[in-house]
């Protein structure tokens, strides 16, 4: 262990800062075995704590700067507490799942415990100053989830100081001398996440400063059964820079040894900010008093040996022991810094605790009152509601679902007897119903004026000279306008860069915007999206590919549990405005079938899904998307980058609305509702029925995220009486979305005068070859037969059989 010989030298290590980070951790480890007390006192569901790392994190946060950002695990309460963006009585707050957010302003309740975020929005869900912030990324529990936004921050400040044209936006960046420290525990090292994150910092040369917590398990997995060579630092050193080549940086330091944990984490995060070179801090020989977390007890899997080297290597044991023999405290002084911890964590658990009941038991009291109401004034439900407020009684800490619950049963009992008491029990489950929307329902999209659904439609321009050009030229003409426009603007992704993309959207806009603004990556899905997900977070305006539609699969966790849950999660607190733009549809080929929405629709809630079937159609989405502050994802129609559209007058400033279908065709014998691609098959089928005497009306949702927000698509059914959902999507998927959005949502099986119908691609994916794609996925001659089908059951006098 390094003594004090060294601190002179730093002046980090003064003995006030001494004794305030043994505070610190003390009182941190305190509320860790109070918070367990909580799980199973049953005052709490779940209980995961930072005890055994309090020292690593301390030195660490002894090298954080504000406009800094930790992309952290759950176990950092000592970090943000630290940094003062953490009470201990939030700690308390969010452990008991208080849904207010001035009691708990990370989630509002909505995250389990060890889930931190900074509010870098204001009420207005506008963004605050984060260069005066200690920035810390609302944490997700799924193991390394954190570490693809890691890159995406820290290559953010590379983006900052080498991009002059962007440095005015000081809000977010000092030139880009902000550096992103990521933390992860040992075991989540072995996650693909992590190894695709610190191989795509080496390539890029981030400051992104990597803390790996290492207490030589992954719950009960030793480290053997992790890790090759039992050491992430021996397993990358093949990373590890050297004079000739760039790298990442490698320090392993042990969690116990607080000097060299301060040295060590000075050092690092110096020649990270400085040289923005990407550092491994991989912090060894941690432990886990409590276990991993509440669920279970860590004596099940580890040895009395291992228990007993843990009891002796308690970090902040050794820390104590550190500073008695080197003079900076006498023992009555830590007893005393120590019965202050104490007490103050016993504070901070009984006001949160009070004020979390408080909220409730001001509801329980009204509710209860009410039913005391309705037992006196009932007769025959007298009985009924006396045993519900019994059974609340009985209930330990009633929660507002048994409030809301035991309300709703008495409504049951009083329905045929009206008595004053029951329009009172309706009224207050009204509000309490509200309420709880607000509390737990709120914040899954925007809610701003910046929100992407506020901006104004401006319909296409033509000119009589508009020429007719290849979508691809439409889609180029597009993103040169806006990269010319706004400074903000970075697009990354495989080939987008010197060839300018697969299909040319982006072709020669490298060598005129440069490489700094639109860049080629390497082949890795989850960290293309991750380093948009970083840069949005930051002020950016990023649009990032993933090549082909299946590809995104490689990032869909990353998608569906970061980016799309994030402004949820933070009960309106964050925000990342990323364009994730792809191409699919009527693709050829089992890894290239290009349409699975269904798992989009249903994996992306928060996320705008938007399904252009032309590319003035996508520019005029893009534009909308632009100027909003909403994620979404944009499949761009892959068979029609050659197809001939006249290229509007007005093409960088049309915008079209999100969640509105338009008309392609008019009709009256039936409703055929469809998006993307289909589009052209569609209007193919429709000119042949036509022919036929069948007039259809052809709609496209043009988005699935929303979905016909002014319910326009039921007033076709109206006319048509007769609806059929067609898509490429595999059965059960996009296809049984719309139904359900339209019959359910908007009521149209009032009108139908012939059952609903669905057209799909087969169960499998479609094989390689133009038959293979025939055979397998929705064609014209199918849309017809299914059309046709329909009306000969409504008329079979009109359309006898075909086959």
């Amino acid at each position: 262990m390094l003594l004090n010989e060294i601190l002179p030298e730093n002046s980090v290590l003064t003995q006030e800062n001494i004794l305030d980070d043994y505070r610190l951790s003390y009182e941190s480890r305190q509320v860790s075995l109070l918070g367990r007390k909580d799980v199973m006192g049953g005052r709490a569901k779940f209980g995961i704590f930072g005890d055994g790392k309090e020292v690593a994190q301390v030195a660490m946060a002894r090298a954080f700067r504000r406009g800094d950002f930790r992309s952290g695990y759950y176990r950092d309460q000592t970090i943000e507490a630290a940094l003062g963006n953490l009470t201990w009585q939030q700690f308390f707050a969010q452990i008991y799942a208080h849904a207010d957010v001035d009691h708990e302003p990370h989630t509002g309740g909505r995250s389990m415990n060890g889930h931190y975020a900074t509010r870098w929005l204001d009420e207005q869900g506008h963004w605050r100053d984060q260069t005066q912030l200690y920035n810390s990324v609302c944490d997700i529990s799924p193991t390394a989830g954190q570490i693809p936004r890691a890159l995406g921050l820290a290559y953010a400040s590379k983006l900052y100081r080498l991009n002059q044209e962007i440095q005015h936006l000081t809000s977010f960046s000092r030139q880009g001398n902000e550096i992103v420290f990521a933390t992860i525990g040992d075991a989540s090292t072995s996650q693909g996440m992590f190894w695709e994150t610190m191989n795509a910092a080496g390539v890029l040369q981030v400051p992104l400063l990597m803390s790996v917590w290492d207490d030589g398990y992954g719950i009960s997995v030793p480290i053997e059964y992790q890790t090759t060579k039992g050491s992430i630092s021996k397993a990358l050193a093949g990373l590890q820079r050297n004079e000739d080549e760039p790298g990442i940086e490698i320090f392993a330091v042990k969690g116990w040894d607080y000097p060299a944990l301060i040295e060590t984490y000075q050092k690092a995060a110096a020649l990270c900010r400085s040289e923005h070179v990407p550092v491994l801090v991989h912090v060894q020989e941690l432990t886990q008093p409590q276990g991993h977390s509440s669920s279970g007890s860590h004596e099940r899997y580890k040895s009395k040996n291992r228990l007993m080297w843990e009891a002796e290597h308690d970090c902040n044991l050794l820390f104590r022991d550190w500073i008695l023999d080197n003079g900076y405290a006498s023992e009555e002084n830590l007893e005393s810094i120590e019965a202050e911890a104490k007490e103050k964590a016993r504070e901070a658990r009984n006001l949160a605790w009070k004020a979390y009941r408080s909220d409730i038991e001001h509801d329980q009291q009204q509710a209860v009152a009410l039913l005391e109401q309705a037992a006196r004034e009932s007769t025959p439900a007298r009985e009924d509601v006396k045993n519900l407020l019994a059974e609340l009684q009985k209930t330990y800490l009633p929660l507002r679902r048994d409030l809301v619950g035991a309300v709703r049963k008495a409504l049951r009992y009083l329905r045929s007897e009206p008595v004053p008491a029951q329009g009172a029990l309706q009224e207050w489950l009204r509000q309490e119903v509200a309420l709880n929307e607000k509390r737990y329902s709120t914040h899954l999209y925007s809610q701003s004026d910046e929100s992407p659904l506020n901006v104004e439609a401006i319909s296409a321009v033509y000119e009589p000279d508009s020429p007719l050009v290849d979508g691809r030229e439409i889609v180029r003409s597009y993103f040169d306008a806006l990269f010319a426009r706004d400074p903000r603007l970075v697009a990354l992704g495989e080939d987008v860069g010197q060839i300018g993309d697969v299909n040319q959207g982006f072709a020669g806009l490298q060598e005129k915007y440069g490489e700094i603004r639109i860049t080629d990556t390497g082949i890795r899905e989850t960290t293309i999206i991750g380093q948009g997900i970083g840069l949005a977070m930051r002020g950016l305006r990023p649009v990032v590919e993933i090549q082909y539609f299946d590809y995104v699969y490689y990032a869909l966790a990353t998608l569906t549990d970061d980016l799309a849950t994030l402004r949820y999660r933070t009960a309106g607190g964050q925000k990342a405005p990323l364009i994730i733009r792809t191409r699919g549809h009527r693709l050829e080929g089992i890894w290239h079938s290009g349409s699975p929405l269904g798992t989009m629709i249903n994996s992306l809630r928060g996320l705008h899904i938007v399904v252009p079937r032309n590319f003035t159609q996508a520019a005029g989405f893009y534009n909308t998307l632009m100027q909003g502050d909403d994620p979404a994802l944009v499949i761009e129609p892959l068979n029609s980058y050659r197809l001939k559209e006249r290229l509007p007058a007005n093409l960088d400033t049309l915008c079209l609305p999100l969640g509105q279908p338009e008309i392609l065709r008019e009709g009256t014998h039936l409703t055929l509702v469809t998006y993307g691609s289909m589009c052209r098959l569609a209007l193919e089928a429709a000119t042949q029925l036509a022919q036929v005497g069948i007039e259809i009306e052809v709609i496209d949702v043009q988005t699935l995220l929303p979905f016909d927000r002014e319910h326009r698509i039921v007033e076709s059914v109206k006319k048509t009486n007769r609806v059929l959902f067609a898509d490429e999507d595999m059965p059960g998927g996009a296809s049984a979305y719309m139904l359900q959005q339209v019959l359910e949502e908007q009521n149209a099986y009032r009108w139908l005068d012939s059952p609903p119908r669905t057209l799909a691609a087969r169960e499998h994916r479609p094989p390689y070859g133009s038959d293979g794609d025939y055979f397998s996925k929705p064609n014209v001659e199918d849309i017809f037969n299914l059309v046709y089908e329909i009306m000969q059951e409504a008329e079979p006098q009109n359309f006898p059989g075909l086959y």
